[in-house]
């Protein structure tokens, strides 16, 4: 056997998953079996899902939304003690117009902790907006 037949090529594939597969598990599934508390737990899942994918850049935190589905993701407004983000395209606007309580909770918790372990203060994220099938999440630490 030579060495070129020995070597194993790893080839990059995209699998498409339907859009409604998702929305089920998503907007559907976890809400009845998280209960009342669905909106926090969600939240909260998004911050334990960062500590997993600990990410140093802001174009790497824009690359991983583009790569778990969650949106194209811009940063558009920056001051000492906060960051907002715009979260667009196909996915945001479908969820928004098939389910009028979809809620952005997990990549707000996300981009929570990615922010904390970056500054290296406590911060917290709120979804602010719901308008032109965009959501607007501010970032803000402690001073």
């Amino acid at each position: 056997m030579t060495e070129s037949n020995n070597q194993q090529q790893v080839v990059d594939t995209q699998i498409q998953v339907p859009i409604f597969g998702y929305e089920l598990i998503r907007d559907m599934l976890l809400p009845d079996l998280l209960g009342k508390d669905h909106i926090q737990l969600i939240y909260w899942a998004g911050k334990q899902l960062a500590r997993k994918f600990t990410i140093d850049t802001q174009e790497e935190i824009a690359q991983f939304f583009k790569e778990a589905g969650w949106g194209e993701l811009e940063l558009i407004e920056q001051s000492k003690y906060e960051i907002k983000y715009l979260i667009r395209g196909e996915m945001v606007a479908r969820r928004l117009d098939l389910n009028k309580d979809a809620t952005f909770q997990l990549e707000a918790g996300f981009l929570a902790e990615q922010i904390q372990r970056q500054k290296g203060k406590t911060a917290e994220a709120i979804e602010e907006q719901k308008k032109r099938k965009e959501i607007t999440i501010t970032v803000q630490w402690d001073r």
